[in-house]
């Protein structure tokens, strides 16, 4: 193979296919052949590819330390309850986003040198957020207050993503890159998650031989402080070492993505077959709002993966088919719940529902639209991110309409 290397010095294509062929037999004669003429410059080229090391974990200094001080305050937020004898129902139920989404807006925010006026909006608007959802009255059968507590989630959130683009909010591919690093951050964390399960299994079992029985004071301190801080580790490693997750993402991303087209298929004959339907059972609906906006997740994800990695356009198709089947799936929850307040009235949950069904459809259409045009070659699959990414905003002006709003305007009902 030595002498067919240099023999085809001007033929890459071939180069490239004896490499494919046998990787092993290309190396050890590459390494023979390279020393003949090493100033050639395509044999540098090979050189430099067959003896590149990806490199080490990076990352250390500030940037660890900073994440190493976010973790114990987030454990320490987690653990306010113990600290000073706090009612936990009342406090993780409206607190629950503060141990984890300011630290992490605090981290983007020092890593990307934010201005003064946008950290001020940002350390001004967790501020608000949390008087505010700790002053709303307590009652337990309110609707505002579990929508606010939860859309409270999806507004830190939404901060989050304002810390994560830096100065660059109008920019498609800055947000795009936001959700990228979602999927990236769910992948690595549950990775984490796995790894602290099976430690925590082993160390509570190896006490155990020995005759202590360490259970309670290992999850009230271990495990409480491991949860908290497993975002924040992720976010470090995805930041600094995106090699971790880079080529992990788009794998999950280009098998979930067919699967849950057929699954979804499935799923509404099964539903048809079944005889149930979101019309006239309540809990039926919340868990087809929640599909709805699981399978939107993964259709976001696997457009912002497409837009670091090259899509085939067989992979481009099956997220268009999935889109236009959730536009289908929203069209059936948006009808229910039409139904459900032209039968029984307006009530706080109906009216959140019916608004995010009807920005989750707008949404859909538009991505579905630029989706089946980049699979059928009249637009580029840029133009799916940028619809994506332009309509964020809507999202986050709803949450604040239903976090801060809403409870006046149904009067904490």
């Amino acid at each position: 193979m030595e002498n067919l290397i240099l023999a085809n010095l001007n033929n890459p294509q071939l180069l490239e296919r004896l490499y494919r062929e046998d990787k092993p037999a290309f190396r050890r004669a590459f390494q023979a052949a390279y020393p003949a003429q090493p100033d050639n410059v395509l044999l540098a080229y090979w050189h430099a590819r067959l003896t590149y090391t990806a490199p080490a974990v990076a990352g250390g200094g500030t940037h660890l330390g900073f994440v190493v001080v976010a973790s114990l305050l987030a454990g320490l937020i987690a653990k306010l309850p113990a600290i000073f004898h706090l009612r936990e129902e009342f406090f993780y139920l409206r607190n629950i986003g503060f141990v984890v989404f300011p630290l992490l807006s605090a981290y983007f925010a020092w890593r990307n040198k934010l201005a003064v006026g946008p950290a001020a909006f940002l350390v001004g608007a967790s501020l608000l957020a949390v008087l505010f959802i700790n002053w709303l009255p307590n009652v337990p059968t309110s609707d505002t207050l579990l929508l606010s507590c939860v859309h409270l989630l999806l507004f830190l959130w939404s901060l989050l993503g304002f810390a994560y683009v830096g100065g660059a909010a109008n920019n498609p591919d800055k947000r795009l890159g936001f959700l990228k690093y979602n999927g990236d951050l769910v992948v690595i964390t549950t990775l984490i998650l796995i790894a602290g399960a099976i430690m925590t299994g082993i160390t509570i079992g190896l006490f155990s031989l020995i005759g202590l029985q360490i259970e309670e004071f290992y999850v009230q301190y271990v495990v409480v402080f491991g949860l908290a801080a497993a975002p924040i580790v992720g976010t470090y490693l995805t930041q600094t070492n995106p090699q971790l997750v880079g080529r992990v993402s788009p794998v999950i991303a280009r098998i979930f993505s067919p699967l849950v087209l057929v699954m979804l298929v499935v799923y509404l004959g099964a539903m048809l077959y079944s005889g149930k339907d979101p019309y006239n059972d309540r809990e039926f609906l919340l868990i087809f709002n929640a599909l709805l906006i699981g399978v939107l997740a993964i259709i976001f994800f696997s457009v912002s993966e497409g837009a670091h990695a090259t899509k085939t356009r067989p992979e481009i198709w099956v997220l268009a088919l999935l889109s236009a089947v959730t536009v289908l799936v929203n069209g059936v929850a948006l009808s229910a719940i039409l139904f459900r307040i032209s039968t029984w009235g307006i009530t706080p949950n109906r009216a959140a529902v019916l608004g995010g069904n009807v920005l989750i459809l707008v949404h859909l259409l538009l991505v579905t639209a630029q989706l089946f045009g980049a699979a059928s070659r009249k637009s580029s699959l840029g133009g799916v991110g940028r619809a994506i990414a332009v309509y964020l905003p809507i999202y986050f002006i709803w949450t604040v309409i239903v976090t801060f709003i809403f409870p006046f305007l149904f009067s904490f009902k």
